[in-house]
């Protein structure tokens, strides 16, 4: 390959000549303060280290700066502050740097051709990198990755890059592994959130974090939530762990398989209700609910479940979308016949028709040994159109476009 024997890691090692102060170790603190300014300043490299000859002793290790060892650079008082502490002794130093010294960018820069780009930054989904090869960095691909991996690991245990366009109607692109193990099942932490995912099969934007969390953030606890581009749930799962009810679908198999994994890691399945279907068939089902369907002994459980979950977390210390703890249900298989999602058309009615502003203003909280309930639920009835407080539709168009215009006139 064109990039082959480009990283010869041995290039990278350079010796420093220095000078450095002998001195008991008790006193390497009030040394450091009265030559502050003089000791060596570099990244990752401490100015005070062991002396190989006496376990007593410390090495001062002095600044670049300082090129003679009567040490003429420093000002006759700091000296005579030094000498107030302990005996001078200087002594000559070397620290050699290699490569496991030097950052990527100083590293790719020395050793890619001119005129290529230095990669600046990539993506980072739990243990996996992806890359943005551009055109004239392909030649050079695995000796960027080798270095990207080596300077982020162990956190980085796998560098990827995207193969070719994107042609599935799952926004999934295909990925080679160009270094690292080919593991791309991986966990990403999100304002509280945990979410499982395989890279491969789903998609997942880490970039658009702020944005997931800056929605959420405008809900309400007691809000019902019609996610209709679900994805692994980055929008639902906070949703729910703040206490509302979430419709979420997705036309991607797998990650509904994966939403309703990390409904149950997040401990909110009983708030997150998953689909897999096509997203116009998904909304004209959730808003089409009869009221006659509305069963109020029913509505109460699942807005309750969610309010005493939202409690919970907050008795936990956590913040609003910290994760909360209900009971456990079964997660079901990515492959399940879409009627079956839809069976339950009362379920949907039981919890949409709880609204925000139907809870009281003033609830009264009751301590127990495990929980915290809120009290003041008012059950009314709402009409079909008026069971969603929240539609999110997070497309690379026009949602509206995309849905139809006959669609959203009635949502």
């Amino acid at each position: 390959m064109a990039d082959a024997g480009l990283l010869d890691e041995s290039k990278f090692e350079s010796t420093l000549q220095l000078w450095a102060l002998r001195i008991p170790r008790e006193l390497c603190k009030s040394v450091s303060r009265v030559l502050r300014g003089y000791l060596l300043d570099k990244a990752r490299v401490k100015p005070i280290t062991e002396d190989p000859t006496s376990e007593k002793n410390r090495f001062v290790i002095l600044s670049e700066s300082i090129q003679n060892p009567d040490l003429s650079e420093i000002p006759d008082q700091v000296l005579d502050a030094l000498k107030e502490l302990c005996n001078i002794e200087v002594v000559p130093y070397s620290l050699t740097l290699g490569y496991s010294y030097w950052g990527a960018d100083h590293i790719l820069k020395q050793i890619l051709p001119h005129g290529v780009e230095v990669p600046s930054s990539f993506e980072t989904i739990g243990h996996i990198a992806h890359l943005n090869i551009t055109d004239d960095m392909l030649p050079y691909k695995d000796v960027i990755a080798k270095v990207i991996y080596d300077k982020n690991q162990p956190r980085i245990k796998t560098v990827v890059n995207k193969v070719g366009t994107i042609t599935n109607e799952f926004r999934v692109p295909n990925f080679e592994v160009l270094v690292g193990k080919d593991d791309m099942v991986t966990e990403v932490k999100q304002y509280g959130a945990i979410f499982r995912l395989d890279y491969s099969l789903v998609y997942w934007n880490s970039r658009l974090e702020h944005e997931h969390i800056r929605l959420v953030s405008q809900f309400q606890t007691g809000d019902i939530i019609c996610d209709m581009f679900a994805g692994v749930g980055p929008f639902s799962i906070p949703a729910a762990q703040k206490g509302c009810v979430v419709y979420a679908n997705d036309l991607n198999p797998d990650s509904v398989r994966y939403l309703r994994i990390n409904a149950k890691i997040n401990k909110v399945e009983d708030c997150v209700f998953a689909y897999n279907l096509d997203a116009r068939a998904f909304v004209r089902q959730l808003m089409s609910v009869p009221d006659s369907e509305i069963k109020p002994e029913s509505q109460d459980t699942v807005l309750k479940e969610c309010q005493t979950n939202n409690l919970i977390a907050n008795r936990e210390g956590r913040s609003e979308h910290g994760k909360l703890a209900v009971d456990n249900k079964e997660i079901l298989d990515a492959g399940k016949n879409v009627q079956d999602h839809m069976d339950d058309s009362s379920t949907i009615a039981n919890a949409a028709a709880k609204r925000r502003s139907e809870i009281s203003d003033e609830a009264s909280v009751i301590k127990g040994n495990t929980n915290k309930r809120i009290r003041g639920f008012k059950l009314s009835i709402s009409k079909a159109y008026e069971h969603v407080d929240h539609i999110i539709m997070n497309l690379p168009a026009s949602a509206l476009q995309f849905l139809g215009k006959h669609l959203y006139l009635h949502v």
